[in-house]
């Protein structure tokens, strides 16, 4: 079931890195280099397994951009908060 704007508001407020557009969360990460931005990304497999849901990830040098969304939902559910709350 999708979220309310207002849930996706209040949920926010304990995401504060986390940005959305109604349809999904957004959150981009700096690191030092490649290789640092990698082992993130790789430290993303558990928690994604774990919960069975799973980011877009955009990988460019250091920097790692990561978008949650229900894709066959249509838009944001308590998955993403819970996959959000996790990373």
């Amino acid at each position: 079931m999708l979220l309310t704007p207002t849930e996706i508001e209040q949920a926010l407020r304990d995401l504060p890195a986390w940005t959305t557009d109604g349809r999904s969360l957004r959150r981009a990460y700096t690191f030092p280099d490649f290789p640092a931005a990698v082992a993130f990304v790789n430290g993303l497999v558990a928690p994604s397994e774990k919960l069975g849901h799973h980011p877009d990830i955009a990988i460019s040098y250091n920097r790692v951009a990561l978008v949650l969304t229900t894709h066959d939902a249509g838009g944001l559910t308590a998955k993403d908060l819970a996959l959000a709350r996790a990373l």
